[in-house]
């Protein structure tokens, strides 16, 4: 058969595939409102496993794979359609709706804002892009931002979450899993690690550098090439410099900011010795309660799926029918739960969107369990 003929009856198919798709698409739209009248799911779950397994037959035993797939794709992109039909809505559509009434129009410029470790940690430097005066209270933990917020002792709190050199801050996506809280903006810093040392030392003379476990990673190469000194891992980078500063011992350094270097008298042995110079850590600003402001055009979910082959893919494949840009994927292992994991979601979306809500409804629908994070804007 010619090149051209092939293409042609190809095309031929392709628009009868197309034509179909549609009339199948209205068909199951209509199938999901008869049987709500009628009192039934809109689904019927054993009815679409024969239907899968007649379709998988038909194709025949080379092609039945390929067919199982096609036809779960049609049942994803058939329920997305039968929900945005029925106008399906839920309690935390409700609750968003009521955000976007309640949330003033502008963001605080003043608060009580809770940030791990010390002056001049990169979160204070977060903090302070965020808001015009913030009241910066100072925790020991992770965990003990999530607390101050928890307790109503703080309204916001500010969070390091993935850098772009050294990745996901693990610890951040474990507390996710146990505090509720609402993410209301995020923002991005320049980050920067010098060698810093008390005056008068030189570089000979160090023995061992202390900084925090993100900023250790992200200069890898730099103390690759410092053999028999010892990296020690404490809080944050700012309480490194702090230390440093407050020891009698001359033989020991800090990676850390500039800000810090000038804030706790120290010297800068060595600027920017970070492997890569486009360095970034991204943060997030969370309160107890949800808060959109306008222009919010990025929304955080966390959600866990059936043990099942092909759950995740499905769901994706919801995702890619809205038209939904995806900007992070991120897995946690779950506790007690052996190979299982908690998924979280970055997606590109208004909130104004109809997309948006749809998303809303075929993520809680599809998933064992479902946690709205908040939708928020990014600061860069």
């Amino acid at each position: 058969m010619e090149l051209e003929t092939i293409q042609n009856e190809l095309q031929t198919v392709d628009d009868q595939l197309s034509a179909l798709f549609a009339r199948r698409m209205e068909l199951s739209a209509d199938l999901a409102a008869a049987r709500q009248d009628q009192g039934l799911v809109p689904m019927d779950l054993a009815g679409q496993r024969e239907a899968k397994a007649r379709f998988q037959d038909a194709a025949g035993p080379a092609l039945s794979g390929y067919a199982g797939v096609v036809y779960s794709t049609l049942q994803d992109v058939s329920h997305s359609y039968q929900a945005s039909r029925l106008g399906k809505s839920s309690a935390l559509t409700a609750r968003i709706a009521r955000s976007l009434e309640t949330t003033p129009a502008l963001f605080p410029e003043s608060a009580t804002v809770a940030c791990q470790g010390v002056e001049g940690a990169y979160a204070q430097i977060a903090a302070d892009k965020l808001f015009a005066a913030a009241r910066i209270s100072y925790v020991k933990s992770f965990e003990a931002v999530f607390s101050a917020i928890a307790s109503g002792f703080c309204q916001y709190g500010v969070l390091p979450l993935e850098n772009s050199t050294a990745g996901s801050v693990n610890r951040i996506y474990d507390l996710m899993m146990a505090y509720n809280f609402s993410i209301v903006r995020s923002v991005r810093v320049k980050v920067d690690h010098n060698l810093l040392v008390r005056p008068g030392v030189k570089r000979e003379d160090i023995r061992e550098i202390f900084s925090h476990e993100q900023a250790i990673a992200q200069c890898a190469e730099f103390l690759r090439a410092m053999p028999g000194v010892k990296v020690t891992v404490c809080e944050n980078t700012a309480v490194a410099a702090k230390r440093v500063a407050e020891s009698d011992r001359r033989d020991i350094a800090a990676l850390s900011s500039h800000a810090c270097g000038a804030l706790y008298g120290l010297d800068t042995l060595a600027a920017d010795v970070q492997d890569k110079g486009n360095n970034y850590t991204r943060f997030i600003c969370i309160g107890k309660e949800p808060e959109i402001f306008p222009g919010a055009d990025r929304t955080s979910v966390m959600l866990t799926l059936s043990h099942q082959p092909g759950s995740l893919y499905r769901l994706m494949s919801r995702i890619t029918a809205l038209g939904i840009n995806l900007t992070k994927l991120e897995s946690r292992p779950l506790p007690d739960r052996d190979f299982e994991f908690m998924f979280y979601f970055d997606l590109e979306t208004s909130v104004y969107s109809p997309r948006f809500i749809q998303l809303l409804a075929d993520l809680e629908e599809m998933c064992e369990t479902f946690r709205y994070l908040g939708s928020y804007s990014e600061i860069v």
